[in-house]
């Protein structure tokens, strides 16, 4: 991965969580496309080769852990600024007091909220409606592997999956552990138990996602790929 921005020569300094997400854009590129990020120090664009796809991989390599959540309790990130520009989004998920968590907090960062109680009301909804934001619970059908909706959104073109902040809420998922989200062909894993600091959260990952992605997408737009 680069090290250093071609433009203003500063060493360019990634999160684990920011290398995680190059790395899944990375592997989601086509042959011969590459990847644009900004330079967090002189703001130009930085464009990155795709990866080369080898048969064989290092039989040695570990999964690095998940991510120390011990800031949740800090209150780091509450008071930022509500996300910018972006206008709708999906929330798929029963009934329920974890629900009403879920709808409140991505008001709380400025989303405008469409509630979708099965798997068919869900994919109707998102024929008319140009999603920013889509959530799962990921036990609503039963499981992932049994989730029509999960397979839809797993299936869905890339020419508008690209513009979707995909989140799976869960269980057994393990809060910002993008290992996971990239195994699960999501943009971003919550645990049940963390749903109370959800709107930090959204607060945390949103910036991230749009800071690395959002020069690529400006990019498509311009050349009418949206």
């Amino acid at each position: 991965m680069i090290t250093n921005c071609p433009q203003c020569r500063k060493k360019l300094r990634f999160s684990d969580a920011q290398k995680a997400k190059i790395l899944m854009a990375l592997e989601n590129l086509a042959p011969g496309k590459q990847l644009t990020i900004k330079c967090p120090h002189c703001r130009a664009s930085i464009k990155i080769d795709g990866l080369e796809r080898t048969a064989e991989t290092g039989g040695d390599l570990q999964p690095p852990a998940p991510p120390d959540l011990d800031w949740l309790t800090t209150g780091r990130f509450a008071g930022e600024e509500k996300v910018e520009d972006v206008p709708m989004s999906l929330v798929l998920f029963a009934d329920s007091p974890e629900r009403n968590r879920v709808v409140e907090a991505m008001k709380s960062v400025g989303y405008q909220v469409v509630i979708a109680e099965t798997a068919e009301e869900a994919k109707k909804r998102m024929q008319f409606v140009n999603f920013s934001c889509v959530t799962l619970h990921t036990e609503l059908e039963g499981g992932l592997e049994n989730s029509v909706f999960h397979d839809y959104m797993r299936k869905m073109s890339m020419d508008r999956r690209r513009y979707i902040f995909y989140i799976l809420i869960g269980p057994e998922q393990r809060t910002l552990y993008n290992l996971e989200a990239l195994s699960t062909s999501a943009n971003l894993v919550v645990s049940e138990k963390n749903l109370k600091y959800f709107d930090v959260i959204l607060r945390k990952s949103i910036p991230e996602y749009e800071e690395l992605f959002g020069p690529i997408l400006e990019e498509l737009a311009a050349y009418g790929k949206r």
